[in-house]
């Protein structure tokens, strides 16, 4: 039986360079994005389109969309991804683009 976090083994894992929000993070390939970005310190993933309130990861297996970020310009639920190098990560965009947009 393994007795050892298998959160331990994250540390040994290749790590590449994810772009959020234009910051430059460097995460394990292959690992969860929610999960990832989590570790990283990322706390808010997205604002509600209604009230503004802030959203981050709450199932972590894709039944919430509370997660949900644009990919590479598409909306994704980081959940749902493994991290590859080089993704291209944002906030998906809800109150704080209605009100640029007004």
């Amino acid at each position: 039986m393994k007795t050892a976090s298998p959160f331990l083994e994250l540390e040994d894992t290749p790590r590449v360079d994810v772009s959020f929000e234009g910051t430059t993070l460097r995460l394990p390939v292959g690992a969860n994005l929610a999960a990832s970005l989590l570790a990283a310190g990322v706390e808010v993933f997205r604002h509600t389109p209604v009230s503004g309130a802030p959203r981050a990861p709450f199932c972590m297996m894709g039944a919430c969309f509370e997660c949900l970020v644009e990919v590479d310009g598409i909306a994704r639920q980081a959940c749902m991804i493994d991290v590859t190098e080089g993704l291209k990560v944002t906030r998906a965009h809800g109150r704080e683009a209605q009100n640029d947009a007004s």
